[in-house]
């Protein structure tokens, strides 16, 4: 009975998060919001890369823009992945000279717009205001742009130093063949690790204010999962129902890709909504408990202060 009362207090709880959480994204301009972050991410995409093939051949990196198209499209569905990721090859192809010309420099900046686009999205959903200064928080998204570069080189030289360590270890550890072959093929758990701690940092540090990482992992794993859904059911239906070429002519692969990064875009803030509404509901508990322990120790007092009728019998 108990276990059965305890279950059905969680479905409530979890009903109320649920509620609470697209409320709040509704009447706070969540849908537009969401079309912002898809459209300043499809616009900082290129300059990232840019910058940070730049960055990553000053550094020796020379695979990063091989790597980072894969840590980047290897978890969307193909339809949307293959016209993109080619024209970024086509793109990264170009030579633009050094680390500090002015294009290059451009494109750090246009990339960090991506960065305070999902800042504002934060705010707005864990419901707080932004207090640091401005040029604070854009510094902070060039540090976030920066990191993620260098991030993606030493992957990327990974890649190419983990076949050769691999090689070796098979020959001098041939009873481990089975288990090395295994660990080579990582590329995709690879990158939902790193999409995975790339929302954890999100979460934590770009909206203002202060959070755990036990506050942001509900959210995240909420992302992750409708991320896989609706990667899926987008893909099938561009596979059955749509026909965007016949829509949008050349402009299909353009469409496509907003309207799947916007889809991105809501669940993304969707997991930062949950995350505000269950520390909504944690703190409500805690003061209801502290009220409650205050109310029974005060009856106490009081049960105590009082006489004892039955001490004045025959008195």
């Amino acid at each position: 009975m108990a276990e059965k009362k305890s279950r059905i207090r969680g479905l409530g709880l979890a009903w109320k998060v649920a509620y609470d959480a697209y409320c709040h994204f509704n009447e706070d301009d969540g849908w537009a919001m969401a079309s912002h972050v898809a459209l300043s991410g499809l616009l900082a995409l290129f300059p990232f890369l840019i910058f940070g093939t730049a960055l990553a051949g000053f550094l020796g990196a020379d695979t990063f823009s091989e790597t980072a198209v894969h840590l980047l499209f290897d978890t969307w569905p193909q339809d949307i992945a293959d016209p993109l990721s080619r024209e970024i090859e086509q793109v990264l192809t170009i030579p633009r000279g050094g680390l500090l010309t002015l294009s290059v420099l451009a494109a750090a900046y246009f990339a960090s717009n991506g960065v305070e686009a999902l800042r504002v999205s934060l705010n707005r959903a864990y419901r707080v205001s932004e207090t640091r200064a401005w040029y604070i928080t854009r510094l902070a998204s060039l540090g976030y742009v920066i990191a993620a570069v260098i991030i993606f080189a030493v992957i990327s030289t990974l890649l190419v130093a983990v076949p050769v360590a691999l090689h070796y270890g098979e020959r001098f550890f041939p009873w481990l063949q089975d288990l090395l072959r295994a660990a080579s093929d990582w590329g995709l758990y690879g990158t939902v690790l790193v999409l995975m701690g790339g929302l954890i940092l999100s979460h934590k540090w770009l909206p203002d204010g202060h959070r755990r990482i036990i506050d942001v992992l509900p959210g995240v794993v909420v992302t992750l999962v409708l991320w896989t859904i609706g990667a899926l059911i987008f893909a099938s239906y561009l596979a059955t129902f749509a026909n965007y070429a016949a829509t949008y002519a050349g402009l299909a692969s353009v469409m496509i890709v907003l309207v799947f990064l916007y889809m991105v875009g809501v669940i993304f803030m969707l997991g930062a909504e949950i995350n505000a509404a269950l520390m909504k509901y944690r703190v409500y508990s805690v003061v209801v408990h502290a009220r409650r322990r205050r109310n029974n120790r005060d009856s106490r007092i009081k049960d105590a202060s009082e006489p004892d009728p039955s001490a004045n019998v025959g008195g």
